[in-house]
C-alpha cells in the first residue's frame, strides 16, 4: 500500500474520531420550546400569593419555574393547564425536585387572595397562585413576553379575559430559559402537552448543568 494511500486513510480515520467524539459530548437541544441560550432578564416585580405572602423575584431564586397566566373564572384553557401540569408535575419533579408551578391572575378584580387559595388547591397543593394590580400585572406580563386583555365593553361579571397559552420556564438563577406555546388546533384547547414539557425540560436542565 502507498504511502498516499495510506494517508488518506489515516485523515478519514481522524475525521471519523473527530465526529464521533462532537457527536458523543454534543448535548441534546429541546424539540419543542423557544430555548432561549442566553436567559432573559426579569425585572423586579412584586406580586402577592395565595396565602397573602409578598412574592418577589427572590422566590424565583434557586428553583425551577413553571409560569401560566390565568384566571378562575376561565371555562376551558386554564383548569385544563393546571391539571396537565398536575399530571405532569412528579415528572417534572424527577428532572429536577426544586421545581415549582406558578399561576398568575389576570383577573385581580374577582380573584381575591381567598379564592385563588381555593382555586389552586384544587388541582395540587404545592402550586402557588399570585395576584396583583394591573399596574404591576402588564408590566411583568410584557416582560416575560406574554399578554392579556380585558374587554372594556364588559359590564357584568362574568366577563371574560384574554390571555396567552403559553407556559414560561424560569431557571434557577430567576431569568426567563423558554417559553412553551401550545399547538393551534382547528376545534382544539390550545393547551401545552405535558410530554412535551417534560421532555424539554429534562434536555434545558441537562444544558444548564
Amino acid at each position: 500500500m502507498n504511502k498516499v494511500v495510506v494517508f488518506i486513510l489515516a485523515l478519514a480515520a481522524m475525521a471519523t474520531g473527530i465526529f464521533v467524539f462532537q457527536t458523543m459530548n454534543t448535548k441534546a437541544q429541546p424539540e419543542f420550546a423557544l430555548y432561549y441560550q442566553e436567559p432573559r432578564e426579569i425585572k423586579p416585580f412584586s406580586l402577592v400569593d395565595q396565602h397573602g405572602s409578598a412574592f418577589t423575584n427572590q422566590q424565583l431564586d434557586g428553583k425551577w419555574s413553571w409560569v401560566f397566566f390565568g384566571y378562575t373564572s376561565c371555562p376551558d384553557v386554564c383548569p385544563t393547564t393546571l391539571q396537565e401540569l398536575n399530571f405532569n408535575y412528579e415528572e417534572l419533579k424527577a428532572v429536577a425536585a426544586n421545581t415549582q408551578v406558578l399561576l398568575v391572575s389576570v383577573d385581580p378584580q374577582r380573584d381575591s387572595v381567598e379564592k385563588l387559595s381555593q382555586y389552586i388547591s384544587y388541582f395540587n397543593d404545592e402550586f402557588k397562585a399570585l395576584t396583583a394590580g394591573h399596574e404591576k400585572l402588564f408590566p411583568f406580563a410584557r416582560n416575560l413576553g406574554l399578554m392579556y386583555a380585558i374587554n372594556d365593553q364588559q359590564t357584568d361579571e362574568n366577563y371574560l379575559v384574554d390571555h396567552s397559552a403559553s407556559i414560561v420556564l424560569i431557571n434557577p438563577q430567576g431569568k426567563i430559559a423558554a417559553i412553551f406555546k401550545p399547538v393551534q388546533e382547528v376545534g382544539q384547547l390550545p393547551i401545552v402537552s405535558g410530554e412535551q414539557l417534560v421532555s424539554d425540560f429534562s434536555k434545558i436542565v441537562n444544558l444548564e448543568s
